[in-house]
């Protein structure tokens, strides 16, 4: 069967390129923010619980350990967050908001908003609920291979 005529290989092409096509469009909403890829879930896992250590981080969003050092790195170069040692063990550092962290949320839930806005539009609530349940099979289907 030609790549032509097979629905997976067209299905999967089709999902990485709507796959770039929103990282590009997120990637252009948070530069105007002064963000990168990937620092708005710090943020967001920080907003919901201030004060995890890095490993906190790398578990919660499912990301290296050296991918969350150098995004907090960047981060606290750009003034976000601030990482600070642990009141009851100094080898411990926890990652902390500051102010400018605190005060960007609003845009980011704005920037994400509006990237959901621009995806779904014209999508009814039953064609949205459709592509969620395939694309959860999607995912379990990676996850579990037979």
């Amino acid at each position: 069967m030609s790549q032509e005529t097979n629905p997976g290989r067209a299905v999967g092409r089709l999902l990485s390129r709507a796959c770039e096509l929103k990282h590009r469009r997120m990637h252009a909403l948070l530069d105007e923010l002064g963000l990168y890829c990937g620092q708005p879930f710090v943020l967001h896992a920080l907003w919901n619980q201030d004060g995890m250590t890095q490993s906190e981080l790398s578990e919660r969003l499912k990301r290296s350990p050296s991918t969350i050092t150098k995004t907090v790195q960047r981060m606290e170069r750009a003034g976000f967050v601030e990482r600070r040692p642990d009141d009851n063990d100094e080898r411990i550092s926890r990652v902390y908001l500051t102010d400018a962290g605190r005060d960007i949320r609003p845009a980011v839930e704005n920037a994400w908003r509006t990237l959901d806005q621009q995806l779904f539009s014209g999508f009814s609530a039953d064609e949205l609920e459709l592509l969620l349940d395939l694309l959860h099979r999607f995912c379990q289907n990676i996850e579990n291979p037979l």
